[in-house]
């Protein structure tokens, strides 16, 4: 007689477990965000749950609350809510576009808009970011306003300079969720954009010192980048 097998970790699996624990979730929002193990923009449901002890598979007690989560609904993983605070491909290419434009609309008010290789210069950092639509024209119109408009107030809210007011309104939703790497790279650029017609004046590099203050850069660094950017490679 052939020996009688035991039973596998399946069979046991199957097995109804005496007690336990189990949570019924419930939705209670949704929408899209950036998903840590998918690496990419997934939907999510946010969602609450209750924990019930279970006796042979049946709930009998109550346990408390769970969550609330964020589970993703391609991996089904659970992530803490402030996962939804990182922004989506698609907002963090809106913030990026968005702040390459303010920052250098900043730098041609600054140092006017009559100089043909920094408009020049402007206008590619621009297109570079996303909009494929700037054209020389339309940012000399809104440099000279912004202009105008600084010259006529001396001071915004809080005492702020509208063009600081400006920078810090397009720059600070960005910074947290740039890397270093991506906060030197976009005072640089706006650096270029000054020296294209020549060394910093006064206005620019305080724009410039302004752009690095918003993007959470220390002084030092600021100004060893606004040294580099002028020294030819």
């Amino acid at each position: 007689m052939l020996p009688r097998s035991r039973p596998g970790r399946a069979a046991e699996d199957r097995r109804p477990r005496v007690c336990g624990v189990r949570t019924h979730w419930t939705t209670v929002a949704d929408g899209e965000f950036h998903c840590p193990d998918c690496g990419g923009d997934r939907n999510y449901q946010r969602r609450t749950g209750r924990r019930r002890l279970t006796l042979l598979g049946l709930p009998v007690l109550p346990r408390g609350e769970a969550g609330p989560v964020v589970e993703c609904a391609s991996c089904a993983g659970h992530f803490p809510t402030e996962v939804l605070t990182r922004p989506t491909t698609t907002r963090f290419s809106a913030l990026l576009r968005d702040a390459v434009h303010t920052v250098a609309l900043a730098v041609l008010a600054a140092g006017g808009t009559g100089s043909r290789t920094a408009l020049a210069a402007a206008v590619e950092a621009v297109r570079d970011a996303g909009d494929e639509e700037c054209t020389a024209e339309r940012l000399t119109a809104v440099a000279d306003a912004l202009a105008a408009d600084t010259g006529r107030r001396t001071g915004g809210e809080d005492g702020e300079a509208p063009l600081a007011a400006e920078l810090h309104e397009a720059l600070d939703p960005l910074a947290p969720h740039l890397a270093d790497l991506g906060r030197a790279s976009l005072l640089l650029r706006a650096a270029g954009i000054a020296l294209a017609d020549g060394p910093y004046t006064p206005a620019e590099r305080d724009v410039l010192t302004t752009v690095g203050a918003a993007l959470t850069l220390p002084c030092e660094e600021v100004a060893d980048l606004l040294t580099a950017a002028r020294t030819p490679s």
